[in-house]
């Protein structure tokens, strides 16, 4: 426990250097959140506490929205035995980085461990709510991506390679994403978690169409 303890401390370091010039959203702050969900969720359901907070913390070290690479493997592995990991652990926690990232709205993605569904959901909660929002049109900004578009309609993407190549509004990401998520959460604590940051969302889609539509009254 002591030497996972210390490899938690250098992946800490390590992304917090590695995303110091991210403006997507995808920063050191959005890993660290996420970690923290993580260690409340795995105490909760009895997963792997410090599994789920190194995984956590390395989840989007390789991420595509930020490397245009699909593969995690390419940047995690080496790092990971550079630290002195082991094979389990390493092959461990790159299965866990595989399936964390949403792929669309018809592309199933459930992690095979306890492990998986604790950072996913983890993930995943950092999705909704208000950091939810402020995350969704960080990215759409770095993206160049409208913040909406009225003659746009949300697409339920069939396929990795349609959702990742989307360039659909902000606020359309609400559709096709955001809102999808409260229903696919895996642990019970991160369910009634969803549904509280959920009920924000649609607060806030409530508001944003009354001024889109200028309705001042």
């Amino acid at each position: 426990m002591g030497n996972l303890e210390e490899l938690i401390q250098r992946a800490e370091r390590f992304v917090e250097q590695d995303a110091a010039q991210d403006a997507t959203g995808h920063d050191y702050w959005h890993s660290d959140r996420v970690r923290q969900i993580s260690a409340y969720l795995a105490e909760q359901v009895g997963a792997d506490r410090s599994l789920c907070e190194l995984a956590a913390l390395l989840h989007d070290v390789a991420d595509w929205k930020r490397t245009g690479e699909e593969d995690p493997c390419w940047a995690l592995r080496p790092w990971l035995e550079a630290q002195g990991a082991g094979a389990d652990l390493t092959g461990a926690i790159i299965a866990i980085v595989k399936e964390v990232s949403f792929k669309g709205a018809g592309v199933p993605t459930v992690p095979p461990t306890l492990e998986g569904k604790v950072v996913q959901d983890a993930d995943r909660l950092d999705a909704l709510g208000a950091i939810g929002i402020a995350r969704t049109f960080a990215y759409g900004g770095a993206q160049g991506r409208a913040l909406y578009d009225p003659r746009q309609h949300p697409v339920l993407h069939g396929d990795f390679v349609s959702y990742r190549s989307s360039q659909s509004s902000s606020l359309h990401h609400f559709y096709e994403k955001m809102l999808l998520l409260r229903d696919r959460m895996h642990t019970e604590p991160a369910r009634k978690i969803a549904e509280r940051r959920h009920r924000f969302l649609e607060q806030f889609l409530d508001q944003f169409f009354l001024e889109w539509n200028v309705q001042l009254d």
